[in-house]
């Protein structure tokens, strides 16, 4: 059975600036009804207050709760924080939270939302309010569901707010493949950054994959993965600069599935980043990497 957690509240009009694609999310539920797998929805409830402020600036979250986000944060976030953005970045992390949750009953399950891996402190950045990784892994932690938990970024753009949110917490570890040149100019540090070069494809991607998370695997030893998706590193992608293929993209979340299954971790995914003028394209590959993570999580 895939396990997806949704919620209306997700779908929201896009931006004036046209910037943020919110429209995939649309198509993206439109592709998972099409898929021939037995699926559950899960519907999430917004992430309770005080866990907004054990990870943010309580001064923030006031501001996000009441829709009234400071101008300079607004331009840094990338769109205006409207009353349903609010609730959307609310319910995003509850949903990354229950999506964990059920990751650990059935051994996958996937957010259709969430992902925000740019926000930090006391601001949201790079179209990110709140940070579900970090929130969903401190609930987790504080909540004793895990021990440790590992975040296995595999946006095109390095997962700065997550690093630093969860930056000197051993029992939670970041790894982070991205474009090295790509935003954000001031990068972080995570537990293990994988900084590669403009135009890398397909083989080299997944070498420095192979090469890299397997070892932290085996010295983290997380009782559960959080997955950011994201598909911006396809080669047509308007924001990426790493030229994978659809194949590629494949074949790094199958990778990433195969080695969390033969170690038995539960994995919980967010579709992360994915930019470009068809929306319908991106949406196909966000539902694919769903669906690879799934097949590859249940292999015989």
């Amino acid at each position: 059975m895939l396990h997806i957690v949704h919620h209306p509240g997700y779908l929201t009009a896009p931006p004036p600036s046209g910037g943020f694609p919110a429209s995939k999310y649309h198509l993206l539920i439109q592709e998972l009804d099409g898929l021939p797998a037995p699926q559950q929805r899960h519907q999430p409830e917004p992430m309770p207050r005080n866990w907004l402020d054990a990870v943010h600036d309580p001064a923030y979250v006031a501001e996000v709760l009441a829709s009234a986000v400071p101008p300079e944060k607004e331009r840094r976030i990338g769109f205006p924080v409207t009353e349903l953005v609010s609730r959307r970045a609310q319910l995003t992390p509850g949903g990354t939270w229950l999506a964990a949750r059920l990751a650990l009953e059935h051994g996958y399950a996937a957010n259709t939302a969430g992902g925000s891996h740019h926000a930090l402190h006391d601001t949201g950045a790079g179209y990110c309010v709140f940070n579900d990784l970090a929130l969903a892994a401190h609930r987790l932690l504080a909540d004793g569901d895990v021990r440790r938990v590992l975040i296995v970024d595999v946006d095109v753009h390095q997962g700065d707010g997550t690093a630093s949110l969860l930056a000197g917490r051993e029992a939670a570890a970041t790894y982070s493949i991205h474009a090295e040149k790509n935003f954000p100019a001031r990068k972080a540090r995570s537990s293990l950054d994988v900084p590669l070069p403009d135009g890398t494809g397909d083989q080299a991607y997944l070498e420095a994959l192979a090469t890299t998370l397997p070892p932290m695997m085996e010295r983290v030893r997380p009782d559960l993965i959080l997955y950011q998706g994201g598909v911006d590193p396809h080669a047509d992608d308007r924001l990426g600069r790493l030229a994978l293929t659809d194949e590629g993209l494949t074949e790094r979340d199958r990778f990433v599935a195969t080695l969390a299954r033969r170690h038995g971790i539960p994995l919980a995914s967010t579709p992360g980043g994915g930019y470009g003028l068809d929306k319908a394209v991106i949406a196909r590959r966000h539902a694919s990497t769903i669906t690879t993570l799934y097949e590859a999580m249940f292999e015989a």
